[in-house]
């Protein structure tokens, strides 16, 4: 199971979710499929976590959501663009 995180390159904005595969998962949002993204297309995949079952998964998730969470992957994604 993955935890991902997507970008939309029309206003920046950034999405978490978890999926058995980011990269389908990425097409589905782009395509429109998923409603709470549909409006924020095109989307790209920044930042991708393999984990060890769902459960696992489904609590980084969660983190990723929260406040601690957003700071990080602001951070990841600041020092993997310098």
């Amino acid at each position: 199971m993955t935890v991902y995180v997507i970008r939309s390159l029309k206003d920046e904005r950034l999405y978490v979710g978890m999926s058995e595969n980011a990269e389908l998962r990425l097409e589905q949002h782009n395509k429109g499929m998923t409603t709470s993204t549909k409006s924020y297309k095109p989307w790209e995949l920044v930042y991708v976590e393999k984990l060890e079952d769902r459960a696992e998964a489904r609590k980084r998730e969660k983190y990723l959501k929260g406040g601690s969470g957003k700071e990080f992957i602001k951070k990841w994604l600041r020092s993997s663009t310098e």
